[in-house]
């Protein structure tokens, strides 16, 4: 019994630690972000999901985050971040990262 009391709340801890993620979406269609902003909250862990709904990839790429990923085409691609701190934080699609359509930030609060 004493054994299992230990797993018990390792087990709790993981489901707690795993629930207090918060998932958000962009999506990308003809080279461009939907939403160009989007809202996080501050001190967070946050699962991005970026939704290529062009049929070539695409690579979402933030340098203030430290983060790029390519996603394929017609895909979902999963970026972890945070916790942030309160702040704007911009992304760009690299691969027509020019283009204003292909630009966006992510805002913290």
């Amino acid at each position: 019994m004493k054994r299992l009391l230990p797993i018990a709340l390792l087990s709790f801890a993981a489901s707690t630690a795993f629930a207090a993620v918060d998932e958000f979406t962009l999506t990308i269609k003809d080279h461009a972000f939907e939403p160009k902003e989007i809202t996080l909250p501050a001190g967070k862990k946050i699962k991005l999901l970026v939704v290529n709904k062009d049929a070539t990839p695409a690579e979402f790429e933030s340098k203030p985050l430290g983060r790029e990923k390519v996603i394929a085409g017609n895909s979902t691609g999963t970026i972890n971040i945070g916790p942030l701190k309160p702040g704007r934080y911009p992304f760009v699609e690299e691969y027509h990262e020019n283009d204003a359509a292909a630009q966006g930030t992510i805002v913290v609060k």
